[in-house]
């Protein structure tokens, strides 16, 4: 369906009007607009919003997801729980497992998890999905001993540890060959929560992992408009999906020297593009400023994450207008472990964003799913209560207003700091249509509101 009249929506608060919307196009906004020969959907007072913008989720890996083992909180707690949950795994091959923490069983490599797992080849992701841990089968099934692949940790004896770091492709290069997991069921999940737009973050894309990406969209099994970071420097992503910023990742394991910095920032800069940087920690962040520091900025520049930024920092971030995408829901689904092993020092830096948006740093929000909650009304409440598990309050001074957490899931796909789209005659057809006025949303966030979502005036959920 591409031409409706909705019909007594709230658009702006406390009154109700009509939307047509016709070729994809908002094209009126007004009370009493004539339904002669247009569907009719009665709204009843509902919000109408642009449909949300996810700007930083990992969909291939999002997809795997919900066929692995939970190997963390709040599933798993022991390694005698740990243990279980993958004699339980269903199959008889490969157990493909992730959330794990080392709270659950400590620092695991092969023969930790051979303990608990031998028959099976397995592997592990760490929740921060940085890390991979295979047991002493799926190590000889990858020939992880013979691999030259930097990522591959090794004591001090030169043996694999069977701990693999930020080597995602190369490992996903020695698995069974079952090419991209199918996309379906999450656009449609991705849907139910209002999301019309999305941001795939994965750095490095490979060709199969990108064509995937290009037939999901094409087909509409990926129903969201789709903009990739993780397109290779001098490519475009292909029809039915934007290139954005290149993505570069600062990982902590181990951070890169500035001058390779520098030039890779460089090259993306002369090649049109901005840059999209992966930062976490208080060293990452100093060393990325000291890089834009000689290359300077250019519009779009962001950085992912920004989990730890020290206050001094903020007036550089605004003075070389870095936009700042962050999760506040990790907070909510781990803020008691945070508290736990973050360094006190840090915890007042830990995912800034009230001191960030009053210090002109343009934020977005989003959900690093899987690595985060996927849910964007869960982030919002996170956003405005930065309540842990435990019931504690990590950061009071960052909360932010529900309002202004929602609009930072508006904002446009390809500018994630800036101002909140709105629905307006002219704008893309891209909505959610809510249960409830906005107001009375606002005070208790919840998917459950979600009536119908629509892109491109096409309505891919509905209830």
């Amino acid at each position: 369906m591409t031409e409706l009249l909705i019909r007594g929506a709230e658009v702006s608060a406390g009154s109700r009007t009509d939307v047509l919307i016709r070729g994809g196009i908002v094209e009126a906004v007004g009370p009493g607009l004539p339904a002669t020969g247009f569907p009719v959907l009665d709204a009843g007072g509902g919000a109408l919003l642009p449909g949300l913008h996810d700007h930083h989720l990992h969909l291939h890996a999002l997809a795997a997801d919900s066929n692995s083992v939970r190997c963390g909180p709040p599933q798993v707690h022991t390694a005698a729980d740990l243990a279980r949950a993958l004699a339980t795994a269903p199959g008889d091959g490969w157990i493909r497992g992730v959330g794990y923490v080392e709270t659950v069983a400590g620092v695991l490599d092969s023969a930790g998890l051979d303990t608990m797992c031998r028959g099976r080849p397995v592997r592990i992701q760490h929740r921060s999905g940085a890390l991979w841990m295979l047991n002493s089968a799926a190590a000889r099934r990858t020939g992880l001993d013979t691999a030259t692949e930097p990522g591959v940790e090794r004591d001090e004896s030169g043996r694999a540890t069977g701990r693999v770091w930020r080597a995602d492709i190369w490992l996903r290069s020695r698995l069974p060959d079952t090419g991209p997991p199918d996309l379906g069921d999450t656009g449609t999940r991705l849907a139910r929560y209002g999301i019309t737009g999305i941001t795939d973050a994965s750095p490095d894309l490979p060709a199969e992992s990108l064509a995937g990406l290009i037939e999901a969209r094409r087909t509409g099994a990926l129903p969201q408009r789709l903009n990739l970071l993780g397109v290779p420097l001098g490519c475009t992503g292909g029809p039915e999906i934007t290139t954005g910023a290149y993505k570069i990742v600062l990982a902590d394991s181990g951070l890169p020297d500035i001058d390779t910095l520098v030039a890779t920032i460089a090259r993306a800069h002369g090649l049109g593009r901005p840059v999209a940087v992966h930062c976490v920690s208080r060293e990452a962040m100093l060393i990325l400023l000291a890089a834009f520091g000689e290359t300077g900025t250019v519009p779009g520049d962001r950085i992912e994450h920004g989990a730890l930024i020290p206050a001094e920092s903020i007036g550089t971030l605004r003075r070389l207008g870095i936009t700042v995408v962050t999760q506040p829901g990790f907070l909510a689904d781990r803020g008691d472990d945070y508290r736990r092993r973050v360094d006190p020092v840090d915890l007042p830096d830990l995912y800034r964003c009230r001191s960030l948006t009053e210090g002109g740093v343009g934020l977005a929000l989003s959900s690093d799913a899987p690595y985060g909650p996927l849910d964007p009304w869960q982030v919002i409440a996170a956003a405005v209560e930065r309540r842990a598990p435990d019931g504690a309050v990590v950061g009071a001074t960052e909360t932010l207003r529900a309002a202004s957490a929602l609009g930072r899931y508006l904002a446009p796909l390809h500018d994630p700091g800036g101002r909140a789209r709105a629905v307006a005659a002219g704008s893309p057809a891209d909505l959610v249509l809510l249960d409830r006025p906005l107001e009375r949303m606002l005070i208790a966030p919840t998917a459950d509101a979600v009536r119908a979502t629509l892109v491109q005036g096409r309505t891919v959920f509905a209830r």
